[in-house]
């Protein structure tokens, strides 16, 4: 009995040894196990380690906070995007229906309950304003309007007020703001731009097809790079640069980004610089601006310091001023690009292929002996007489047969032939006259639309032996190149006076708004004589794409509201602006608004 019992305690213990052994084993695996698992954890924890690329939804609050989010900022560091409030709108009126069914109501049971009466009677929130729990309202956020707030990818516009926007942020914009399909309106007040966030603004900005209009008021940058919004591959139609403290620098380089000689910006079409710095400088580099750009309707110089200089240099770009010596030769590129018919009047003919491919020892035609010149005049006189005889036997010839044809049918054709017999000797006249050189400039330039208008006539009078109708008249052919001269003001038709070519202004701006600055009477006849002669050419050739100035703002200067050169400019403002409706006849005392 004793070796039995001994041997199964002997079992017992080897089985319990066994147990440990593999409990201590398992322990292991699971450390093992463990510690793999934890380094994965790490791993996805490492900063280092770079992540998957984010592909943007088109939700712009969901974009915003997952690219913040990859640059590391906190949870209560991240801009919340909210939706813009907006002013309370207007109740509607009661309906009259319910009004009686209550009142029907109240008639039936005339005593309620008073417990439930107050209760009902508790005040409503109010709804001019909001609430918002401690210092939330100074904490950065990124107002949103959308086209539907049950879709966030609707959103149109994008506010931002009072917050620094650094170089992190504005990398998170440039992510996210193309994606945005309806992006049309971007405001930002008091948001202290550098100069390289402003570049950073202006590489990716056209890159936003559907935004069009940019606000950014009340931000000072010593740089002044406001210049760089509007290049020549912006897409805005709209920038204002409020109370930004731009002075004369900035407002030389806008005045650059305007046009040039050889580049306009083609898109801008309001500008806002109201309260700046601008003095009479800034105003004539903005006025050069003016000069060859024929997009802008609406500018804004008010509360600046612009004084009668800058506004008589204004009111030279309104009316007409003299071609520089810069501008004269990039219009006679344009001309001899556009193979114009007054190239062979300005230009002497390029050189022909015999020209070229002579030799340098034979002489050219400009070394000519002075006998071989008179004897090509009196070739050349000879040859004159020859055609213009041969020209007098075909018209005869002409005449007579026109005349048998007539015997036979209506005497029509020879009226026709008449015609056109006084076109050709008036049309050869004008030719010898341009031949010879005569006249001067002007005449030159005055006739440049006449070749033309002669060539489409005979054109339509010869084609098919038939006469235009008149609706072919009013839209000749050569319309179409009538409209791209007037799109570049090089091309435009110039005057000879002192030695200078002068051109019309600009007559694209309607609207210029230049109140609250030191502008006296002197500048006030500068800009009067402007709108005078703007008027008297809509009156000689009208246009429907060049109305020329129809409203301006002019109060808060340094002139006295009596004055007769003030009272005058505000008198023809008065007539020209749209939205005046003459006061009706015998309606009461006809009051003057043109103070």
């Amino acid at each position: 009995m004793s070796s039995a019992s001994t041997s199964r305690a002997m079992l017992k213990t080897l089985s319990v040894v066994k147990k440990v052994k593999m409990g201590k084993r398992v322990e292991k695996i699971l450390k093992d196990k463990g510690g793999s698992t934890s380094a994965q954890d790490n791993g996805d924890d490492d900063p280092n380690k770079t992540p998957e690329p984010y592909i943007c939804t088109g939700i712009f609050e969901a974009d915003f906070t997952e690219f913040c989010r990859r640059n590391l900022l906190k949870d209560n560091e991240i801009p919340a995007v909210v939706i813009r409030p907006k002013p309370p709108c207007a109740q509607a009126p009661p309906d009259n229906k319910s009004k009686d069914s209550k009142d029907s109501n109240a008639s039936k049971d005339p005593t309620p309950d008073e417990g439930v009466d107050a209760a009902n009677q508790e005040e409503a929130p109010p709804k001019t304003y909001v609430t918002k729990d401690k210092y939330a309202y100074f904490r950065p956020v990124v107002q949103v309007e959308m086209e539907n707030e049950d879709k966030p990818t609707t959103v149109t516009e994008i506010y931002i007020r009072g917050w620094k926007v650094d170089s992190l942020m504005v990398g998170i914009f440039k992510q996210c703001w193309p994606i945005i399909e309806k992006l049309s309106v971007v405001n930002l007040w008091n948001v202290n731009l550098s100069e390289d966030v402003v570049k950073e603004f202006a590489s990716f900005l056209p890159q936003c097809q559907n935004l069009k209009t940019l606000v950014i008021d009340g931000t000072w940058c010593p740089e002044e790079p406001w210049s760089l919004l509007i290049g020549e591959d912006s897409l805005l139609t709209s920038l204002s640069l409020r109370n930004n403290g731009i002075t004369d620098k900035g407002a030389v380089m806008i005045g650059k980004a305007l046009s040039t000689v050889k580049s306009s910006n083609k898109n801008l079409v309001s500008l806002n610089l109201s309260g700046n710095k601008i003095t009479d400088v800034g105003a004539v580099a903005i006025a050069n601006g003016l000069r060859m750009n024929r997009v802008l309707l609406s500018l804004s110089l008010a509360n600046n310091n612009v004084s009668d200089e800058g506004a008589k240099k204004l009111g030279e770009v309104l009316s007409r001023f003299p071609l520089t010596h810069e501008e004269v030769v990039e219009r006679r590129k344009l001309l001899s690009e556009k193979g114009s018919p007054d190239q062979g009047l300005l230009k002497s003919p390029p050189p022909s292929r015999r020209d070229r491919d002579r030799p340098g020892s034979v002489r050219s035609s400009s070394h000519m002996d002075k006998t071989d010149k008179k004897r090509d005049k009196s070739s050349k006189k000879k040859d004159t007489k020859r055609s213009d005889k041969d020209k007098d036997d075909a018209r005869s010839n002409r005449s007579s047969a026109d005349g048998r044809k007539g015997e036979k049918e209506d005497g029509k054709s020879s009226k026709t032939d008449a015609k056109k017999d006084k076109d050709d000797t008036t049309k050869g006249k004008k030719e010898d006259k341009w031949k010879k050189g005569g006249g001067s400039r002007t005449s030159l330039v005055g006739a440049v639309s006449q070749p033309t208008a002669n060539a489409d006539t005979m054109s339509t009078k010869t084609s098919k032996g038939k006469k235009t109708s008149s609706k072919d008249k009013r839209v000749p052919e050569s319309d179409s190149p009538e409209i791209l001269e007037a799109i570049n003001p090089l091309l435009e038709q110039v005057e000879s006076m002192d030695n200078q070519l002068w051109i019309p202004g600009n007559r694209c701006l309607i609207n210029l708004n230049l109140s609250r600055n030191k502008i006296t009477d002197t500048g006030m006849k500068g800009l009067l004589l402007a709108v005078q002669y703007q008027i008297t050419l809509l009156n000689l050739a009208p246009s429907p794409a060049m109305k020329g100035i129809l409203r301006m703002s002019l109060t808060g200067n340094d002139v006295k509201k009596t004055d007769e050169t003030y009272v005058k400019l505000q008198e023809v403002l008065l007539a020209r602006d749209p939205y005046y409706k003459p006061p009706e006849k015998g309606g009461g005392d006809n009051q003057s608004l043109a103070g």
